[in-house]
């Protein structure tokens, strides 16, 4: 079995020496670096860094490293996440009548593709219910529209804190979550049906057919109250011709929306995408 690993994820203003001061935090209490990695950016002046270690070994009491680390962080004005390997984040899978992205991720969770449990989808359609349930995961048919929204999303809130959930995954669920919802409950992220920042919004796979492009995307990010415009955290694309219609983009789309979706909940659950503005840094 895998060793228990506990990983950091910091950025903070770039200066010298911050290599050794992350690391020799780790060496002085008896760890063991397994995976390091960072990037400077330099037009924003930021450092940022994914360190991941062994916990056999190590001096520090789980409880106690995030206050131990905090001595070190709080200085450099250090922005910075601690996770745990043996801690299982919990996810609720949101669709709507689409099942191609629901059920790759289903698929890849029984071939323990993900360090994770899925107890949970919502949907505002029932289409999906009878063969999700074959599945033993619960199923909650919560309809939307324009006069009930909030009311539905407090419904859907108080599901997610019910279930105890860490990761919202919106695949293909084809509404727009409400900006309160997001302040509420940031973790999301969703699959968008284009490369971004090209097509925002519905129907991209039409406008692209309409203007004649020659390459189709997908793109998975996290949401925010913006509409499509969250930092981005993975992306693809596939070639498209004059000799396909719109039934072939869609196809080909479908086919990139699982791959990229997938991708990207793999990373966020390896603890491996750090978020700064709206930007990202994928240390892979």
């Amino acid at each position: 079995m895998r060793k228990q690993t506990a990983t950091l994820l910091i950025y903070c203003p770039d200066q010298r020496g911050l290599v050794a001061k992350f690391a020799n935090f780790i060496y002085a209490n008896g760890g063991n670096i397994t995976h390091a990695d960072q990037h400077t950016d330099f037009e924003a002046g930021l450092f940022l860094t994914r360190i991941e270690w062994q916990l056999t070994g190590f001096n520090l009491p789980k409880d106690v490293i995030e206050p131990a680390f905090n001595a070190i962080a709080q200085p450099l004005n250090a922005k910075w996440e601690l996770h745990f390997s043996d801690t299982l984040p919990r996810i609720a899978i949101w669709v709507s009548r689409q099942d191609h992205c629901l059920f790759d991720l289903i698929w890849r969770h029984r071939a323990k593709e993900f360090p994770a449990e899925i107890p949970l989808i919502i949907s505002n359609h029932p289409d999906l219910q009878s063969v999700v349930e074959q599945f033993g995961i619960d199923y909650y048919y919560i309809p939307i529209t324009k006069d009930n929204k909030q009311e539905q999303e407090a419904k859907q809130l108080e599901l997610l804190h019910q279930y105890k959930i860490d990761l919202v995954v919106l695949a293909k669920y084809m509404q727009i979550v409400s900006t309160d919802f997001i302040k509420q409950f940031p973790q999301i992220i969703n699959i968008h049906h284009s490369f971004l920042p090209a097509f925002i919004g519905a129907n991209p796979y039409h406008r692209a057919f309409e203007r004649g492009v020659k390459i189709i995307g997908a793109t998975a990010h996290y949401a925010t109250p913006e509409l499509d415009a969250g930092p981005i955290i993975e992306q693809d694309v596939v070639r498209v011709s004059h000799r396909d219609e719109v039934n072939d983009l869609i196809r080909k789309g479908k086919d990139l929306e699982r791959i990229v979706l997938a991708r990207a909940v793999r990373l966020h659950l390896q603890n491996r995408v750090l978020v700064y503005g709206n930007r990202t840094v994928v240390f892979e």
